[in-house]
């Protein structure tokens, strides 16, 4: 068989499976804190069953399996017989592949405290990265600690066991690399050995194509999830074979017809820090013409810069550019940003209905009103359209659909 006939049969091989690489553990499953700030529910076994059975995520990365709490539930759910190691990596429940990462939390001198994701094969590969951090972070246990190397030596000594390293919520005022802590990526790391770049709730793909810097890397859209309902309010459909760390390192290569269909993000609008905002009067500031040094409203200097004028800051074009083969960018409002659409009508939606994937994406309007009315469902589909307005989000407030 010629290489071209291979190839072939290889992209026919091919599906599409939705993925969230960025969930946050709350507790271990014997109740230790791991994020403080995130819910209790939100152990490793509990990430699993809501991607699998609630959410319809295919791949998961959860990014607190550093703590040598969170291995011991992985290890009791391998010889529980209810999950196994995947060839390839990554740790398979039902239908959802969970992949093993870490946060954590690098300063450097001339700028803010960043977030980098970590991402390894294999739970062994995670045990002797916690054995590598642990003298180098105050508390190996909880989640996103900061650690006490530059950014590059973090990146060398991950690349080096065969880890994928991603920056992020990348515009984030609050540790993000572009937002807080230098104007570009390679200021901080070796702009080679960056897997993707992920963009961050109150970002878009044609608010990053304002950089060219970004054009070499693939986008991720990522819920960064500190509750079970967060999970997938951003995601990506991929192109795999299977579900697998090494399936998901090709997609981000663009290797062997695995790719990246689409990118799916909480419109930028609704994200907690799309606009500048005032921390004392607490309302939101527009940015016209440069960058405003005091609130327009009440003088006060305490602003927290919005992603939209830190983006248009470091811009080096005036139009967004997107290279051969970057995928589209498919605005998405999860069902909890919904009016009327609580927690007992999700249940009932993916009881009666299908996954909030399936809701959200590919499900008729007919079926959906047949539990939510017609005018949430016709509500659902004009936003799957993008035909929806916004209250934009800003100084850590989610923004709201506008209600005509």
């Amino acid at each position: 068989m010629g290489d071209s006939q291979a190839q072939t049969v290889s992209k026919e091989r091919l599906s599409p499976y939705f993925a969230d690489l960025h969930v946050h553990i709350g507790r271990s499953q014997d109740g230790q804190p791991v994020k403080i700030s995130g819910s209790r529910n939100l152990t490793f076994r509990q990430i699993a069953e809501e991607a699998s059975e609630r959410k319809g995520i295919e791949l998961v990365g959860i990014i607190d399996c550093h703590s040598p709490a969170v291995q011991k539930d992985i290890l009791d759910c391998l010889h529980s017989g209810e999950m196994e190691e995947v060839p390839g990596g990554g740790i398979r429940y039902r239908k959802t592949t969970l992949l093993l990462g870490a946060e954590m939390e690098v300063k450097e001198e001339g700028g803010g405290p960043f977030h980098l994701l970590v991402y390894l094969p294999t739970l062994q590969a995670m045990q002797e990265w916690t054995e590598w951090m642990r003298p180098r972070v105050v508390n190996i246990r909880l989640s996103t600690q900061r650690i006490r190397v530059s950014a590059a030596e973090l990146q060398a000594e991950l690349l080096a066991r065969g880890g994928l390293l991603i920056p992020a919520h990348v515009f984030t005022p609050h540790r993000g690399l572009l937002g807080c802590s230098a104007d570009r990526l390679a200021d901080r790391l070796d702009p080679g050995g960056i897997a993707a770049v992920e963009l961050g709730l109150s970002a878009d793909s044609d608010m990053a194509g304002l950089l060219s810097e970004l054009d070499r890397y693939p986008f991720l859209t990522n819920s960064d999830a500190h509750s079970p309902g967060m999970i997938g309010r951003e995601c990506n459909e991929l192109s795999l074979a299977t579900s697998s760390f090494a399936e998901f390192a090709k997609a981000l290569r663009g290797e062997e017809g695995r790719r990246i269909l689409a990118n799916y993000g909480l419109h930028p609008e609704l994200g907690k820090y799309h606009e500048t905002s005032c921390a004392a009067c607490r309302r939101s500031v527009p940015e016209t013409e440069g960058e405003v040094a005091v609130c327009p409203y009440c003088g006060s200097p305490r602003l927290t810069r919005g992603v939209s004028g830190r983006v248009r800051r470091l811009a080096d074009r005036e139009r967004p550019v997107h290279p051969e083969g970057r995928p589209p960018y498919r605005p998405q409002v999860p069902l909890s940003f919904f009016p009327g659409v609580g927690p007992a009508k999700r249940e009932k939606l993916f009881a009666v209905v299908g996954t909030e994937m399936d809701v959200l994406h590919r499900i008729p309007a007919e079926a959906i009103a047949a539990v939510t009315g017609e005018k949430i469902a016709q509500m659902i589909v004009r936003a799957r359209e993008g035909k929806i307005a916004f209250t934009s989000g800003s100084g850590g407030s989610y923004g709201s659909i506008r209600q005509s």
